[in-house]
């Protein structure tokens, strides 16, 4: 059922992470890459000033819906007094064919944002239906899915989102959220003790430390050392994680990474492993068939 939209925070996932002003700044950067410094010459010069249209973004195959708010801001930037209905809210799961967005203002405004509006529903729409395909494939176990900072330049905090919005969970959004600590910092750092004694030492008493591993040597001498809140098991077969799930008991938290792939959640869900990353949520996600109908 249709519902008029105002604001466009009325269509966010309830429980995702996402600033308004950082949609604000998105759509308002994307808008003025769009228009440049003309504007939208097309439009001037083909459409009357004042003539009204209507439009229907519609998704052209089934899954789940993500960037719905940035879309109405896209349109409410060039035209304050649009009206727009919602078919639905972020989060949601759709049929092929089911209208998301309804508009009805300017057809100048309309056809200015419309690829603004589709690009950004497209991309974020593709990351949560590869997401919750994830997701469906992990049911009945305790695995969350979570994705990575191989995200897109200037759109990690939509692109995360997006992630939520498909039912999987946030890892790091940037390297001042958490510690760390991968294959480089131990070489660097000579070994494993040595790294995670530095680390501890000056880690806030809220900063969580993780630490990668290759092997289950490694996980043993992490566990020696009681210092590490999470292990990062890197690349393992699943009777290795099998054996790391088994060898840790409990006592750290356990995330799969490397290989990471939707036919292989399943399996990697049964190890009994607590989180899998996968940068293939947000770097190899499909874009989502979305289209924008007019009707003048």
């Amino acid at each position: 059922m249709s519902a008029p939209v105002s604001p466009a925070s009325l269509l966010l996932l309830p429980d995702a992470f996402l600033a308004p002003l950082v949609i604000e700044d998105a759509v308002r950067h994307a808008l003025s890459e769009d228009l440049g410094r003309a504007g939208d010459v097309t439009s001037i010069a083909t459409i009357p000033d004042g003539m009204p249209a209507r439009a229907v973004m519609v998704a052209r195959q089934a899954g789940t819906i993500a960037g719905l708010p940035l879309a109405v801001t896209a349109f409410r930037m060039l035209a304050p007094d649009i009206e727009i209905e919602a078919g639905a809210r972020d989060g949601d799961t759709v049929t092929k064919g089911q209208p998301l967005l309804t508009f009805a203002g300017s057809a100048r405004a309309v056809l200015s944002a419309e690829r603004v509006a589709l690009n950004y529903v497209g991309r974020l729409s593709g990351i949560a239906t590869l997401t919750a395909n994830y997701v469906k494939e992990t049911a009945g176990t305790k695995l969350r899915i979570c994705c990575t900072r191989k995200t897109t330049p200037g759109l990690r905090a939509l692109e995360k989102y997006a992630v939520r919005c498909g039912g999987g969970f946030n890892h790091r959004f940037g390297l001042d959220d958490a510690i760390l600590i991968k294959d480089n910092h131990i070489a660097v750092a000579g070994s494993i003790a040595a790294v995670l004694t530095r680390a501890r030492a000056v880690a806030g008493h809220l900063v969580k430390i993780e630490i990668e591993v290759d092997t289950l040597d490694q996980l043993r001498e992490v566990l020696a050392t009681g210092l590490a809140d999470v292990v990062l098991l890197d690349n393992m077969d699943i009777p290795t994680l099998r054996e790391a799930v088994a060898l840790t008991a409990g006592r750290v938290v356990l995330e799969v990474s490397g290989g990471v792939t939707v036919e292989r959640i399943a399996e990697i869900a049964k190890t009994g492993v607590d989180y899998a990353s996968s940068g293939a949520l947000t770097h190899s996600a499909p874009n989502f068939d979305v289209a924008l109908d007019i009707e003048v």
